[in-house]
Formats: structure tokens, sequence, C-alpha cells
């Protein structure tokens, strides 16, 4: 089953998949996609890292996501994906437009052929004004297509609000 589970900052998401991930009762490995750039990225790892289970594996990947998925899916296992934004963000500051493009078209092919659960998190960034600066309109822009290509893969999508899930399609929770 693939799930995408938005939301804000501290709306809960990430504690939703983690929760998600611990009932689907399979092996679960973790997917990190963010890279050390500042403090306050590093205590949010830390966070995330002491949430964990430590029986839980873990791939740290900023970059190439669909390699990944291939290499670690199986039919007994749950991917937990945290987070799609940050992905996006790595690829944005390479500054190098076609692998960007190269690397969102891999994960959308890759997705209808992958076996077991895969709980993708990632930042709803779309529910504001329009940002200023071209950099971050196009980060704006380019979640919301992921999102909206993702959406339709996906046979459960969650919007997550103050640690509130409130499912846009699929099963209820």
């Amino acid at each position: 089953m693939l799930q995408l589970i938005l939301g804000g900052a501290r709306s809960g998401k990430s504690r939703l998949a983690e929760r998600l991930a611990t009932d689907s009762q399979l092996h679960v490995v973790y997917i990190a996609t963010s890279q050390p750039v500042d403090g306050e990225l590093d205590q949010r790892v830390a966070l995330h890292r002491e949430r964990r289970p430590d029986h839980w594996g873990l791939v740290e990947e900023p970059l190439a996501l669909a390699d990944v998925l291939r290499a670690q899916a199986r039919s007994d296992r749950c991917l937990l994906v945290d987070c799609l934004t940050l992905w996006l963000t790595n690829l944005l500051m390479l500054d190098e437009p076609e692998r960007l493009k190269a690397e969102r078209q891999a994960l959308l092919e890759t997705l209808p052929g992958l076996p077991g659960h895969i709980l993708f998190v990632s930042n709803e960034t779309g529910l504001g004004v329009v940002p200023l600066g071209e950099l971050t309109r196009r980060y704006v822009d380019e979640a919301g297509l992921l999102h909206q290509a993702l959406a339709e893969r996906c046979e459960r999508v969650v919007f997550t609000v103050a640690g509130l899930p409130m499912v846009l399609k699929g099963p209820a929770l």
C-alpha cells in the first residue's frame, strides 16, 4: 500500500507515519532524506532518531530516492520516507533542473511496481500566500505538483493538522 501523509510543520505527520509503520507489523526501514545543514535541522533529526525504535532499519539518502525504494522494497517491509519536501529541497539546491526532473520522474515511475507498504511524509506548503523570491516560489510549485502526482498514485492520502489525521483518499485509519 502506498500512503502519502501531508501536514505543516509540527502537525503530527511524522508521528502518524511512525505509528502506521509500527501498526503494519512489518519490518520497518526508515528512509531519511535530510542533510545536516544547520543546528536547528540537526535538532529535528535528533528528535526523530530518539522516537524511532532501535530495531528499525535506516537508510540515509538525500537525492536518489527511487534507487533506494527499488533496493529496499519487499513484500514483508514497510518503508517510511521522511520527508519528501527535504528531498525536493536537496534537489532544488543542486540547481540542476534536469536532475530534479529525472529524479522526480524516476520516483513516480518506480511506485507502481514496488511491493510492501510505503509511507511518504511531506510538508504541505501551498496553503499560504504566494511567497517572495523565485526559489521559494519554485519550491512551493514543485512540492504542489509532486504531491498531486503522488496523491494520484497512493491508495491513501492523509492531511494532518494539530496531530489529527484527516483521510482525504482511501480507507479510514
